[in-house]
């Protein structure tokens, strides 16, 4: 194992280095600094290591990406495989399937994961934890985020604690090792939780759609009909992204989902499923998507209006929206939901639309009582390269952090500037 990768300028009093404190610390923002500003911050290799074994899967993916080489540590340095697997994180589980540590795992040993993930899963993790504990107290629940884009819950009882995110690694055992799960049985594992967000739903839905073929679609588009909504919804979902990942230039998958989503929308009375529907038809460049989505621009739910919102005109060719469609968003930049005019704005921004009436809409935003609003509005003038986004830039002053990227789009701004001299 390289234990240092040369000098390390940012040792610490005690002789550990900042990189390791920031690690073990569990501070992200301070290792992303060391990572992208210190010329040498630190051990990597160690840092990942530790990462690792303090459960730390962002870190540990953030250092991968920035160059730790998890294969110079031994075997015996690295959190054995089977301890993640137990930990429930699909993040961690995911951090030693890595490219670059895979190989070291034979398909045996991938197989004993996969039936100590499907233990799990099939046990469930309340029952797992009293059996493993034999403490009958209640078991403590708690939603946190695994990765970037899903969560799962973390139980506790007594001094163990557990995530449920079992049912994501035996999908992805499963992938990895060639095993291909029915339909069925992966929709099962799915909705034994009905959570969008949760990494078993994210996991089986992504599995699912990138087989694209007609017997996955079919089955998908069969669960119209259901009667549970969850079900409904995750068909709309495996459906909705097998056309977005569909590769082929074939595009087979483009027209039927068109139909099917076009006349799911007229007859979808349940809110989720009626958004992801409306999000799909957004994704197709066609008029008659545009026409679904027309029939809901006042519909009463702010996450409907919002689904046509970034619906519109999102993937047109044309240099201008329709008549109909432009005057829908001069409407929904009016919303009283912030997101939906915030949504509203930026599909006029990213448009190539260039009525000068869409402009003056986005001006009159400038002045809204919601930053993001403004922020979307500064953007888009500078989209459109109307001067009045310098000064309205200007006083926002500097991007602030959040889960809204201000700094991603007031760049629009700083390139106008550079277009014109300013």
């Amino acid at each position: 194992m390289d234990p240092g990768r040369g000098t390390d300028a940012s040792a610490a009093a005690d002789g550990e280095s900042s990189l390791i404190r920031a690690v073990r610390a569990g501070d992200t923002a301070l290792v992303k600094d060391l990572l992208l500003h210190e010329r040498d911050p630190g051990p990597l290799d160690t840092a990942f290591c530790l990462a690792v074994r303090t459960y730390s899967a962002g870190l540990a993916q953030l250092l991968l990406d920035h160059g730790a080489d998890p294969s110079s540590h031994g075997p015996d340095e690295l959190m054995p495989l089977r301890e993640a697997v137990e930990s429930g994180s699909p993040a961690l589980v995911e951090v030693l399937l890595h490219r670059r540590i895979r190989g070291r795992y034979p398909r045996s040993e991938l197989l004993r994961m996969r039936d100590l993930a499907r233990h799990w899963h099939d046990t469930g993790v309340d029952t797992e934890l009293r059996r493993r504990t034999g403490s009958q107290d209640a078991v403590g629940r708690t939603r946190v985020e695994d990765d970037e884009y899903y969560s799962v819950d973390e139980l506790t009882l007594g001094e163990m604690t557990v995530r449920d995110g079992h049912a994501a690694i035996l999908t992805r055992l499963e992938e990895l090792l060639g095993i291909r799960s029915s339909f069925e049985e992966l929709t099962e594992r799915a909705l034994s939780h009905c959570d969008q967000d949760h990494a078993a739903w994210g996991a089986v839905t992504i599995l699912l759609s990138s087989r694209c073929d007609h017997e996955t679609w079919a089955a998908a588009a069969a669960l119209r009909t259901h009667p549970d909504p969850a079900h409904r919804l995750f068909g709309a979902e495996v459906l909705r992204l097998t056309h977005l990942l569909d590769g082929s230039d074939e595009d087979a998958f483009a027209g039927p989902a068109l139909s099917i989503f076009a006349e799911w929308a007229t007859a979808e009375a349940d809110l989720a499923v009626l958004t992801e529907v409306l999000v799909a038809l957004g994704e197709h460049a066609d008029p008659r998507a545009d026409a679904a989505l027309m029939l809901y621009t006042g519909h009463p739910d702010p996450r409907v209006r919002g689904a046509v919102a970034r619906g519109f005109g999102t993937w047109s060719e044309s240099a201008a929206f329709s008549d109909d469609v432009r005057e829908a968003l001069l409407v929904l930049m009016t919303d009283k939901d912030t997101a939906v005019r915030r949504d509203a704005c930026l599909t006029v921004a990213q448009g190539r639309d260039r009525d000068p009436v869409l402009a003056d809409a986005m001006a009159a935003l400038l002045g809204d009582a919601e930053r993001q609003v403004q922020v979307a509005a500064v953007h888009g003038l500078a989209l459109h390269d109307d001067e009045r986004c310098v000064e309205a830039s200007r006083g926002l002053g500097r991007p602030r952090p959040g889960a809204f990227p201000e700094e991603h789009y007031l760049d629009a701004v700083w390139r106008y500037e550079g277009r014109h001299g300013v």
